[in-house]
This record gives structure tokens, sequence and C-alpha cells, in this order.
């Protein structure tokens, strides 16, 4: 089977398209022919071995989001049977609870395997069903970026009607966090550097939008959009620049959901803020099954829009990891495996 790797060396440059033999399932696990995989900012992190030893080792098959149709299954699987659409989950080992290190450390895309080859052989507890109503290329979105917004807001944020939600950006974690605060009945504020995203946020439910480029100071502007008491929760994407400003705008007692570093990664923030009001400053790193099976339970129920920018052919993933290293993209950035 075809696949794309990184070998011989860490680094973009040393991704490959190779061939691999075909694995086939052992007791309890599935053989899926993957269908479609989606990219998240972690792709151009993990071949610059930027997780430390916990990226994984050579030769590693990178991307951890993807969506297959079982067509074999080994002997006692009951989860699943062939001709199933299935999405991989990114954590493979996280079925329920709390999180620990052996729960997180057996990701899709690094360490382990993940969804740029042709064929997978994964655990069947590390696979969801997915809902007809999904198609293909919007299934293989949801693992990651999804899930993560997902957790954020509702697993962990409780996200209730009329509540006051601050997102960041036009990615995918962002507009499923749009969606997600919709569903729930929340209001919710949108930042992005473009009049042209805001306009398409604004047509995908954004309740208010702030031009953070013409407003570089954008938590007064956003705080004046609550009345002046501050975000209940705020979708902190950014990280090191946008953090002090996302604690000047969350309400006392709000939660901030500490997922992206797009921004940088280094903390200088006023913890007298957080310290005097009582903020909750909570670490989001995708999530569990349970969490996962509830939010396509969602997904099917209120059928938000899926917002896929660009699909790129399974041979063009290097192209389509300079895309997104561009950040030009409204949504997410799609591979197509071959038939």
């Amino acid at each position: 089977m075809r696949v794309f790797q990184i070998q011989d060396d860490w680094g973009l440059g040393n991704l490959r398209l190779a061939e691999r033999a075909q694995p086939q399932p052992g007791p309890g696990q599935v053989l899926l022919r993957m269908r479609a995989a989606s990219l998240n900012y972690r792709d151009l992190v993990v071949p610059e071995r930027g997780y430390g030893s916990f990226t994984g080792t050579l030769p590693l098959i990178p991307v951890s989001d993807g969506v297959g149709e079982v067509v074999e299954v080994g002997a006692g699987v009951s989860r699943v049977a062939p001709g199933d659409r299935v999405c991989p989950c990114f954590f493979q080992g996280w079925i329920s609870g709390g999180p620990d290190l052996s729960r997180m450390t057996g990701s899709l895309g690094g360490p382990l395997d993940g969804a740029m080859a042709e064929f997978m052989c994964l655990s069947e507890q590390g696979v969801v069903k997915i809902p007809n109503c999904l198609s293909d290329i919007e299934a293989a979105t949801l693992p990651c970026a999804a899930l993560t917004a997902w957790s954020a807001l509702v697993t962990h944020g409780r996200v209730g009607p009329g509540e006051r939600v601050l997102v960041q950006g036009s990615g995918g974690v962002a507009l499923f966090a749009l969606a997600f605060a919709r569903i729930a009945g929340a209001h919710v504020t949108v930042i992005s550097s473009s009049d042209e995203k805001i306009e398409r946020l604004r047509a995908l439910g954004a309740d208010a939008t702030i031009n953070y480029t013409r407003t570089p100071e954008w938590s007064k502007a956003a705080r004046e959009i609550t009345g002046g008491r501050g975000f209940d929760h705020i979708v902190e994407l950014g990280g090191e620049k946008t953090l002090p400003q996302s604690l000047r705008c969350i309400r006392a007692g709000g939660t901030l959901s500490m997922i992206g570093v797009l921004s940088g990664s280094s903390l200088a923030v006023p913890l007298g803020l957080i310290v005097t009001r009582q903020v909750r400053l909570q670490g989001i790193t995708v999530g569990h099954r349970d969490g996962f099976e509830a939010m396509l339970r969602a997904l099917e129920q209120h059928r938000p829009a899926i917002t896929v920018d660009r699909v790129f052919e399974f041979t063009a993933l290097r192209e389509a990891l300079a895309y997104l290293r561009s950040g030009a993209q409204f949504g997410k950035i799609c591979i197509r495996h071959p038939d």
C-alpha cells in the first residue's frame, strides 16, 4: 500500500511517498480502507519532532485525522462490521474518564502511525461509527478539531443558553467552537484579522465580530460587547500574544480554554488577574471516545455547517501542508484518498 512517511531524519524535507505491506487485522482489530484525511496545526509540528520523545520514531506516517471504511475485522470484534464508515480516535487509548499520561500518549500521526496511508489497522476500541448525514470529507475533519472544541465548550465548559463566548480566528477548532456554542444557545463573538472572513463568520452565525488588525487592543472592544461584564468562556487559540488580552475580557469566575499557541508558547501574563478574579484556566487536548460519540449525536441532530476550505489529492500532501502553514484557510484543509 502507498503511504506518506517521514523517513531517514526529521523535517518536512524528509516526507516521502513510500510503499508498505498492507496490514492484517488480529483479534480485536479492524482494517480500514482510508477515504479521506484532514490537517491540523500539529501536522506541521510533528515532522520537526516538535513534541520531543512523544513525537515517535522514524519512519512515521503523519496526520492524525481521517475516515475510512471497515473492510475486514479480526476475531471477537463486535463494535463495528465490514461496510461501516468510521473515524479513528485521535487518542487510541482514551475511552472515557479523566486524562492521564497513558491515555494521552497514544495519539495518531505521532507517536503512532497516522492517516496518510491507504489502509490502517486499529483496535476496534479506537474507532467510532460515523452517521450517514456526514460525507467522507466532513467526517475526516472531526477527530481532532471538532472534538477539541466540543471538549472545551461542552465536556469541560458546560456552556449554556445566554452565556457569552469569545472565539479566536476562523480555523477548524474556531469554526467548530462557533457551531457548538450556537447549538448550546450562547451568544458568540469571534475575532479575526480579515473583513472577508468576518463576513463569512457572520453568515455562520457569529453574533458579534472584531477585526483585530484594525483594533489591536481588541479586549476593550470585546468587553464592551458584554456590557462590561466580560465573557463566560473564551476559546483561547492564539497563546502568547492573545492570552493577556483574553484575561482582560474574561469575567470573574469565567473559563479560559487554553487550546492553541499559534502566536507563541511562552507565558507572560498578569497572574493576579487569574487569582483575584478566580478565572479558570483549562488546558484542552482533544478528548476521549465517549465525548466523540456524544458530539456525533449532536452533529446528527443539529446538522451545523462543516466548513472545508480546500481538498487536496493524496499525492499533494506537501502542497496541502504548505497551504496550512500560510494561514490563509477558512475552516479545514482535507486530503482525498485514492479509490
